[in-house]
């Protein structure tokens, strides 16, 4: 199972840490690692003093393909998620300084929380779907599927000419303005329309 992620799909997130907007989709890969389900709590990594939440729409791939098109993208993902991408910006801001991959800031274990699935229309049509991410209460972030500079059924084109994708693939399709630190003690809480998917309380590492 590959967890594939989209950077820079929204402008005013982009415009908020000081990035270009992208012409081509930004993407990036968390192993499997990374995945954490079940409402488990996050755990802070030993190796950043500056976690951010970033929430998104996560859907999970029904079929595989390479070079898909994006007139038959559509067949391909069946069903819809609410997730948190969570990101270590002081090491991702190092190494973007440096020149360097990105690996370390959005990979390490535990950085791809995600809700249940739902069906892809549950919800309702799915490209008007909106999002939000409470922490302790407040709401952080709120987005809109309609508003992704690159859509779903795009980037699933895009992606597939470049790597094979698999049934059971998962895609993080990016995050919307808002993204802020986390601390120890902190709830975070996702919603798709108002209804309540993923609760992930953070704590240290013991």
């Amino acid at each position: 199972m590959t967890i594939f992620c989209v950077a820079r799909n929204y402008v005013a997130h982009a415009r908020e840490l000081n990035n270009p907007v992208p012409e081509d989709p930004v993407i990036f890969i968390k192993p499997a690692a990374a995945l954490l389900t079940d409402n488990k709590p996050f755990h802070l990594p030993s190796h950043s003093q500056q976690v951010d939440y970033e929430a998104e729409i996560v859907v999970r791939m029904s079929k595989g393909g390479r070079s898909i098109s994006e007139s038959d993208a559509a067949s391909c993902y069946d069903q819809v998620a609410v997730g948190i991408d969570f990101t270590a910006r002081d090491i991702q801001n190092h190494c973007k300084q440096k020149g360097l991959p990105w690996e370390i800031a959005k990979g390490f274990d535990e950085s791809a929380a995600v809700s249940d699935f739902f069906p892809r229309d549950h919800f309702g049509a799915f490209h008007q779907l909106p999002f939000e991410l409470t922490q302790n209460g407040k709401v952080v972030q709120r987005g809109n599927v309609n508003e992704m500079l690159f859509s779903v059924e795009f980037l699933i084109s895009y992606i597939s000419s470049i790597f094979t994708i698999s049934e059971g693939d998962i895609l993080f399709t990016g995050t919307p303005f808002g993204v802020g630190q986390v601390h120890s003690g902190d709830l975070l809480e996702g919603f798709i329309a108002g209804t309540k998917l993923l609760t992930c309380e953070v704590r240290n590492r013991e």
